[in-house]
């Protein structure tokens, strides 16, 4: 579950994402680099976990579409992670397909998860256990898991943002990320290595999720 301080804090962040992307719409290039730092760690973590070492050449490859397109978009902060992150993928899949690969969310690496303030779930297994530890964790989930995993605690997204990115419905995502996290802590708990309340934190309710 997200604690109530965690969310106030996501809100507070996309309050200001909102502004600065309103901002940078009218032409302020300040508040397009405002809105970029806010968004592109998490991005950048996302694109990590699809292309893996191509992330960089991928995230600026969409960015390059985000600028072009950002008078187009309408909505708030929450609502531009979102359309960046469908951005993001499809930029993603674009580059997969020319190398002919699949998505493999075995290639996240170590600094896909090292964001702060994404949401406690991350937190939790970052202090039960390593972040190489947890990043192996990640990369065991089932592909689909993975990927609801990754939108909802490295980006941002809530449930129906994520479903929007994913081009599926908002329940197919929903069970997935609480499937991922479940799996987690089953893990987690299996080896002994997390408390009776780290196996809380890391679930997500279906409202949630």
């Amino acid at each position: 579950m997200v604690r109530g301080g965690d969310r106030r804090r996501e809100q507070a962040c996309d309050l200001e994402l909102g502004r600065a992307v309103s901002l940078a719409q009218q032409g302020d290039e300040g508040a397009f680099e405002t809105a970029y730092h806010l968004v592109h760690p998490g991005l950048l973590g996302y694109l990590r976990g699809l292309v893996g070492a191509d992330a960089e050449d991928v995230a600026s490859d969409a960015w390059l579409e985000i600028a072009r397109d950002l008078r187009r978009f309408r909505g708030d902060g929450a609502g531009f992670r979102g359309w960046t992150a469908t951005i993001a993928r499809h930029r993603a899949l674009d580059h997969l397909r020319r190398q002919k690969r699949r998505p493999r969310t075995s290639l996240i690496e170590e600094d896909a998860l090292d964001l702060p303030g994404r949401a406690d779930t991350v937190e939790a297994v970052l202090e039960s256990v390593s972040t190489r530890r947890a990043v192996a964790l990640i990369a065991g989930l089932p592909p689909d898991q993975a990927e609801a995993v990754l939108l909802r605690v490295v980006v941002g997204l809530d449930g129906l943002a994520a479903a929007r990115v994913l081009g599926k419905r908002p329940g197919a995502v929903r069970t997935a990320a609480h499937r991922g996290l479940r799996r987690l802590a089953e893990q987690l708990n299996a080896a002994g290595r997390t408390g009776d309340g780290a196996g809380d934190a890391l679930c997500v309710s279906e409202d949630e999720a």
